[in-house]
Formats: structure tokens, sequence, C-alpha cells
């Protein structure tokens, strides 16, 4: 059976994401006024407490003599990682019977990612695309936000199998290990069960999307070996990359503003737990943050440019 989508003129402004507030109840204001302001109230408890216990002046010191060509290569391979991550939505998209033009779906990512860090109070980049495509294509917001939540589940799953497999590295075989390397394989059953059940619309894409989401958690691991190069850090590279992947599954609690100060902290931490050069440690948190801000930024254009104002209807197969 055909099944015909016809895409919806909506016009939108840089000023449409304030509009849709304004019209929010009081009630939602307050909550959203109050979800920024624990946001702004964690971030900056969290850099308080990290500039404590580091020496800022050293930190400085070892950002100056960053290689800048190395840390072009590091803006490439994350630059690379979010290409694939936008692959790998909208494979989703295309479960719904929402067929968009790798194009247009690149658009949309680099206008949620722009909105995730530089509107942190209000609805984030995810649920702005959400609205975008439920009143461009009347497509259910049910389902788009099923297809953004598994996006972000396969990204963690992905971290979480770097990390252990990290893990046995950086303590050869002790502290147990083989226990966390060992679930791997039930915890990934788990996971296709999980999907099958509460995802089934998404079910038949598992394997495609399971790999692509170790694809974009490994150019991101990349990303911050390139890194490390770029700050002279020859040594303990593996505790180092272990630590940003702890790091990265906590700066996906949305506590903070674009996960700054929760990877400091966790950056201090580990470089506690692994005798490291804290100075150092935090230096690689926050030039990849710096980094996660330079390419959002680039999302600004498609404020502008309006990418949804004209596209023609798109056809799907039930």
């Amino acid at each position: 059976m055909t099944n015909c989508k016809v895409a919806r003129t909506f016009h939108y402004s840089p000023f449409t994401i304030h509009y849709s507030l304004s019209t929010m109840p009081l009630r939602q204001h307050t909550k959203s006024a109050l979800k920024l302001l624990l946001k702004i109230g964690v971030t900056a408890a969290c850099l308080w407490y990290v500039s404590r216990k580091i020496d800022w002046s050293k930190s400085w010191e070892t950002i100056q003599r960053s290689d800048s060509l190395w840390l072009m290569v590091a803006v490439i391979f994350f630059t690379a990682s979010k290409v694939v991550s936008s692959l790998r939505l909208n494979i989703y998209f295309k479960n719904i019977g929402l067929y968009l033009s790798q194009t247009l779906n690149l658009k949309l990512s680099w206008l949620g990612m722009y909105y995730n860090l530089f509107l942190p109070g209000g609805i984030g980049g995810d649920a702005y695309k959400v609205i975008l495509l439920n009143r461009h294509y009347n497509q259910s917001a049910k389902l788009l936000t099923a297809a953004v939540l598994l996006d972000r589940i396969s990204g963690l799953v992905g971290l979480g199998i770097l990390a252990v497999i990290y893990y046995w590295f950086v303590f050869n075989g002790e502290q147990y290990p083989w226990l966390l390397v060992a679930a791997i394989l039930p915890g990934i059953i788990v996971y296709y069960f999980v999907v099958k059940k509460f995802f089934p619309s998404f079910i038949s894409s598992f394997w495609s999307t399971f790999w692509i989401g170790l694809l974009v958690q490994g150019l991101q691991v990349v990303c911050v070996y390139c890194l490390m190069t770029a700050l002279h850090l020859h040594e303990h590279h593996t505790p180092y990359i272990l630590i940003f992947l702890l790091s990265s599954i906590i700066a996906v609690l949305p506590f903070t503003i674009g996960g700054l100060g929760a990877r400091e902290v966790v950056f201090l931490w580990g470089s506690n737990q692994f005798l490291l050069n804290r100075d150092e440690a935090v230096c690689i948190s926050l030039l990849f943050y710096l980094i996660t801000v330079l390419v959002s930024l680039a999302g600004i254009i498609w404020v502008y440019k309006k990418p949804l104002n004209k596209i023609p209807v798109t056809v799907g197969q039930d």
C-alpha cells in the first residue's frame, strides 16, 4: 500500500523557537527557566570545583603550545563523527516512512546541535527537530521522538562497549574486567530485545545502526587521540581514552550546558585515579568542548536559511 506524505510549507525564522516558548503555559515557562538555572548552577559549580584543583596557568600554557595542525585533524574527525551520526538518524527516519535527503538531514542535524548548545534552557535541539518535522510532514510526533531517543541510546551503547574494552586494557586483566567483557554479548542481546519490544518500528535496522553507533564513537576516540598528539601528550593514552569515554557517558545527563563542567570533573577524577597530570587532563576535556562548540556553531546558517521551506512531496511505502 502506497502512503503519500505531502510536505506542508512551514515558515520559521530564528525567532520561531522563541514564539513556541512564548505560547507555553506559565507553569511550563517557569519549569524551563528553572531547568536553565539548574544547568547554569551545576555547570558553574563543576567549573568552580575543577578550578580549585588545577593550575589554570599551566593548563593554558599546555594549550598554547599545542600543534594547530593536529587540532585541525581533530576537528575533521569530530565533524566526521557527526556526519556519520546523522546517517544513523536518517535510517531511523526511513524506518517510520520519513524519507529525507541526506543533505537536508545534515542541515537539520547541525540545526539541532546549534540549539542544544546555544539554547540550553528551552526545548532542546532534538525536540526542535521533532517539532519541525511533525509540522512540516504531518509525521507522528511519537514516532519521531522514538527515532531521536533511539539514536541517543545507540550512542550510549557504543560508548559503553568501547569503555569496557578500554577498561580491560587499562587494568591488564585485573580488577575483574573480564566480567565486563563477558557481559558485552549478553548486553547486546538484551539491547536487541529491548528495541524489538519497545521500538518495533526500528528493529529492521538494528544491526546497521548498531555498527554505525560504534563507528561514531570510534571517530570521536580518534579525535581525542589527535588532541593528545596536539598537546604533545605521548604517554598514558589508554587511560585518557577511558576517562574520555566515561566523561562522554556522564555528559549525556542533562544537568550541565553541553556537558561543560561535567566532563572536566570526570577528567579530574580520572587523573587522580590513574596518577596523571590533572592540568593536562583537563586540557583534553576543554579542547574537546571547544571543538564541539566550533562545529555546532555552523548550525546557525540553517537558522536563517530555513532548510524546510521548499521541500517536495515525499512518498513512502507501508
